[in-house]
């Protein structure tokens, strides 16, 4: 394979000790460029400051291109803005997040669509925008995300018929909350930097993988799940009370 037709490396669902990650933007970055990702997106929960101190280390020179996305708490369920240049608020609709990415020059991603579609978070808003997506103007679904839970393949097996149906363009991402899970699903695209990136999506030229977790990685990722089942408990307890 030629340097023009190679296919890149992406993972489009990231998170850093902004949001909910244990880690910080740098050690993510380090540990993504030791795993040879070409291009990363820091997707952190209803913030961009760690996808933008990441940008700023990676204009140095330092790991992969970073894309500056975020994870935005939308009453109906997560979406991911990818490319943004500012903050989108949470709590509006899905659509007006949509929008509100679309009025940047962002990418909208439907986050894992069809997970634990009814359950919600605090204050109420829903994890996921389960059939919504039908009738919302996303640019593309997350059809693999890289949590190895019964509830998640099954959800990811539902997006992606969703996405066939619907002539979705399709992505993947990790989801990574550790950075040991950096890669866990991922995406491929033709060319090897955030722009390539950009245009193999929105030509409809990404596909979706895995990559196979050390156990070292499992139990890094087990460590991080149990403590934040703790504190999801310890927040429960202190409202009751």
């Amino acid at each position: 394979m030629t340097e023009e037709q190679r296919q890149g490396l992406a993972d489009l669902h990231v998170h850093t000790n902004y949001s909910d990650g244990s880690d910080s933007p740098s050690e993510v970055l380090a540990w993504a460029a030791q795993l040879g990702v070409d291009v990363i997106a820091i997707t952190d929960h209803d913030t961009i400051d760690g996808a933008e101190e990441a940008a700023e280390l990676a204009c140095s020179g330092y790991g992969p291109d970073v894309i500056v996305g975020e994870e935005i708490s939308s009453r109906d369920g997560h979406v991911i803005g990818l490319f943004l240049t500012r903050r989108v608020p949470h709590g509006l609709s899905a659509a007006e997040t949509i929008a509100a990415v679309h009025d940047q020059g962002g990418i909208a991603v439907a986050a894992h669509p069809y997970w634990r579609t009814a359950s919600a978070e605090p204050p109420g808003y829903a994890y996921s925008v389960g059939d919504d997506v039908e009738s919302l103007e996303f640019d593309a679904i997350e059809v693999l995300n890289g949590s190895f839970s019964p509830g998640m393949i099954l959800a990811n097996r539902q997006a992606t018929e969703a996405a066939h149906a619907l002539g979705y363009r399709r992505v993947g991402g990790s989801n990574a909350h550790v950075r040991h899970a950096i890669g866990w699903a991922h995406t491929r695209f033709q060319g090897r930097n955030a722009a390539d990136l950009r245009w193999s999506i929105t030509a409809g030229l990404t596909s979706t993988g895995r990559s196979r977790p050390a156990l070292t990685a499992m139990g890094s990722q087990a460590a991080w799940s149990i403590s934040r089942r703790r504190l999801a408990r310890g927040r429960l307890q202190r409202v009751a009370g």
